[in-house]
């Protein structure tokens, strides 16, 4: 486990009190509410992994973080950067150079607040990051303005990786997700569900609110943070991948490395591995095929009706305006 938990912060009955007086909304799941801090919602345990992680955790300048809302494109991204990061990425035709086979992406990026600090984890081999060698690799959904500071420090040199998605998409993949989870618990309908969105009640949400914290700071240090979005890497995987490698500071020698790691860490080859077909995640007990659908581009549009695309586009537009960011499907 981490070397710091939450008794550094505030003890359990001061956390008790602390949760008490938060903003909370009844959501779906086998924890019952959300609660708001600092104007984004988070399940419970989440919110006190996130808590700890604040003194809890402290970044090496060698540092790997991969950022995000949820259901973004993230799972591409946990096979990506490991293999990009990894010396041995040329060889993928010994199995046992391709942690891929072995390992759910999940596994091989340990979330902060979803493995590491939280404490429901179910994972019994959680990884003390004090232990871990270098570098690190890490992944998130916290906002930028709630990871521990030791990540956010200008004397800090570790990398961030930042991936976004349109924002239709983001909502049907993360509709298609809960229910894929949620066994034979009663579901909220579509309509229910794209209003509490819509609204920015939804885990780690408001989505258009954490977009533009990633973005705003990614122009500020563009050396720190790279700015991804989903449809530009379906439409140009060689470049984004390549441009990827470079800000980790693992250049590709030369063309067929980065054909190698692109078709090792493809959506359908992700899908079909054995590895990713059975069993259940370790740290929270998900089915590990519920993180592989479909990947596509525009499912947003085939899904929804109309009144709710105009809905979400005139969200999206007021949120974004002036910002210089766009993402509307390319």
């Amino acid at each position: 486990m981490a070397s710091s938990n939450l008794d550094t912060i505030m003890s359990e009955d001061e956390f008790a009190t602390f949760v008490d007086g938060l903003p909370r909304e009844k959501c779906r799941g086998p924890i019952n509410f959300w609660y708001q801090w600092d104007g984004y919602w988070y399940r419970i345990d989440f919110l006190k992994a996130a808590i700890a992680a604040q003194s809890g955790f402290l970044a090496r300048d060698d540092d790997v973080i991969l950022t995000s809302s949820t259901k973004t494109g993230t799972t591409w991204l946990k096979a990506l950067i490991p293999c990009i990061m990894a010396h041995n990425r040329d060889n993928i035709d010994h199995e046992e150079d391709d942690p891929l086979l072995r390992n759910h992406p999940n596994q091989l990026i340990p979330s902060i607040e979803l493995s590491i600090f939280n404490p429901n984890n179910l994972d019994p081999d959680v990884l003390n990051v004090d232990e871990m060698p270098s570098p690190r690799l890490f992944r998130t959904h916290l906002p930028y303005s709630k990871l521990p500071e030791s990540i956010k420090n200008d004397n800090s040199s570790c990398k961030l990786v930042y991936i976004t998605r349109e924002p239709k998409d983001v909502f049907v993949s993360l509709w298609h997700f809960m229910n894929s989870i949620s066994n034979a618990e009663p579901c909220p309908t579509m309509d229910e569900e794209f209003d509490s969105f819509c609204k920015g009640i939804h885990l780690f949400g408001p989505f258009h609110d954490h977009v533009l914290e990633y973005w705003n700071e990614s122009l500020k240090k563009p050396e720190k943070i790279l700015f991804l979005r989903y449809e530009e890497m379906k439409k140009d995987p060689k470049g984004q991948v390549k441009k990827l490698a470079e800000f980790l500071g693992r250049p590709f020698v030369n063309e067929e490395e980065l054909d190698n790691v692109l078709w090792r860490c493809s959506l359908e080859r992700l899908k079909n591995l054995q590895v990713n077909k059975n069993g259940l995640e370790p740290c929270l007990g998900i089915p590990k095929i519920a993180y592989f659908r479909n990947g596509l581009v525009g499912d947003g549009k085939k899904s929804l009706t109309k009144e709710m695309q105009e809905r979400l586009d005139q969200i999206t537009r007021e949120k974004f305006e002036g910002t210089g960011l766009d993402l509307q499907v390319i």
